[in-house]
């Protein structure tokens, strides 16, 4: 039994370890991005996801976007970039999209206004009241886009590591007259 003890310690150590798996990191799965779709879900460590909507609003200033990020009790998640990009598909950067508001909403009561420093917030926590807290973002996507684009929450850090975030792609649909998610 003594000469399996390490093997025993060594085995519950690893258990213990990270298990996080990341889901695909580019919404889209098909060539020609052709399937609408309402929203996604990305998937964090320690229970934390992160949203993109549909199109929420177009105007003569952009076109508006929603990001939503679900953290549990006691989580907390910083940002280890400071924009939410908006780019080509899989290519060169057309622009920061603008933060217009940020709201912090706990799932059991009403939703605050959250002071923005230099268009993000630097760390996101979860109050102590409720099972979950929600902090949702309203961009704006500034000019023309081209037919297709992607946007790119920041990169977060969790528990001391980085990790990388969704990149969620959007295109005209001819037939809606409108940008929409797509996959």
């Amino acid at each position: 039994m003594r000469r399996y003890a390490p093997f025993v310690l060594l085995f519950a150590f690893t258990a213990c370890g990270d298990t996080y798996t990341p889901g695909p990191l580019y919404q889209a799965t098909s060539a020609d991005c052709g399937t609408p779709v309402d929203a996604d879900t990305f998937e964090l460590p320690r229970g934390i996801t992160v949203s993109a909507t549909n199109v929420v609003s177009t105007s003569a200033e952009g076109i508006e976007i929603g990001v939503n990020y679900m953290l549990p009790r006691t989580t907390q998640l910083q940002f280890a970039t400071r924009h939410f990009q908006v780019s080509q598909p899989k290519g060169a950067l057309l622009e920061n999209a603008t933060v217009l508001s940020v709201y912090q909403r706990p799932t059991n009561g009403r939703a605050e206004i959250v002071e923005i420093v230099n268009g993000v917030p630097l760390a996101l926590n979860a109050v102590g009241t409720s099972d979950h807290t929600q902090i949702r973002y309203r961009l704006l996507v500034k000019g023309k886009m081209p037919p297709r684009f992607d946007l790119t929450p920041p990169d977060v850090v969790i528990g001391g590591k980085r990790y990388l975030s969704r990149t969620y792609t959007y295109r005209w649909f001819e037939d809606k007259k409108s940008f929409g998610m797509c996959r």
